[in-house]
């Protein structure tokens, strides 16, 4: 009996790895993201207080043996809390993602495989949004929802989607010229269908890309929302409301906030350096 043919899609991932395994940015990248997944998930079991409990005969301590990062005004460790905020920035960062690439990847497919006046409407309301600097249009949107994790999660998801449609847009175009696609026309496919089924997939490696990217993006934008006020409150856990309420105490307690910010660093950093190999990967020329 022959051997039964594996999977395309299990070939393209394995070849992805393997190209992967050997650029060294992306080893970097991807050692970066796994340990603060790592940590994240698994704050439960490293963290050795509890990330809200207070203790105020321990307030402002430096780091030592008994709290690796210090303590808070109110005493609490601030390895803890660092810990937990890797789980509530990184759960913003794919929460944002999420929303905003599929919010996207749908509309720029859309207006790029029908074009015309639908293309041209979608994109300048798209421009317009663009015109816009991230944070500040993302700021405008928190201050007039109100603070809260959720509002600045939907205010940092909402700036992003022109991203995902802008580079999708630029994939349907070209693929919606193909064969198959006008292929599927003739035989009585309906749009919906050849979006579904033709389009999306095709546009998948682009998105892919730019969501890795702009991750890091993401939960920057939600930490200077918190930082100012209108992301996550207090006692959450997040890494810019840690530095927040650090900046007091900056010129004495230097550990207070400077530790959630080397955490934000290295995790932007890490998805960056990611994302910039992973383009490489993914351009056919290279794999060629």
């Amino acid at each position: 009996m022959p051997p039964r043919a594996r999977h395309p899609l299990f070939r393209e991932l394995k070849l992805t790895l393997r190209i992967l395994s050997r650029n060294p940015s992306a080893v970097m990248g991807g050692t970066i993201i796994a340990a603060m997944v790592f940590l994240a998930l698994f704050a439960p079991l490293l963290a050795p207080y509890d990330p809200v409990r207070l203790s105020l005969p321990e307030r402002l301590l430096a780091p030592g043996a008994a709290h690796f990062f210090g303590t808070d005004e109110l005493g609490r460790d601030i390895f803890t809390r660092v810990l937990f905020g890797a789980r509530i920035s990184l759960s913003i960062g794919l929460l944002v993602i999420s929303v905003a690439g599929g919010v996207g990847a749908l509309i720029g497919a859309t207006s790029g495989y029908f074009g015309g006046k639908i293309d041209s409407v979608v994109m300048r309301v798209m421009d317009v949004i663009l015109s816009f600097p991230s944070l500040v249009l993302a700021l405008a949107l928190a201050a007039a929802l109100g603070p809260s994790l959720v509002n600045a999660i939907f205010a940092t998801a909402f700036v992003m989607i022109p991203k995902f449609a802008r580079m999708v847009r630029g994939d349907a175009l070209s693929v919606r010229e193909l064969p198959f696609v006008a292929a599927s026309r003739v035989a009585g496919a309906g749009h919906g269908f050849i979006i579904r089924r033709h389009i999306l997939p095709n546009c998948l490696n682009s998105a892919i890309v730019l969501a890795t990217l702009t991750l890091g993006d993401a939960i920057l934008i939600a930490a200077s929302l918190s930082f100012i006020g209108l992301g996550a409150q207090p006692p959450t856990p997040e890494w810019g409301a840690m530095i927040a309420s650090g900046r007091k105490f900056l010129m004495d307690q230097w550990w207070y906030a400077t530790f959630p910010g080397l955490f934000i660093l290295f995790t932007v950093i890490g998805f960056n350096i990611f994302g910039d190999a992973l383009r490489d990967v993914l351009d056919p020329r290279i794999r060629r």
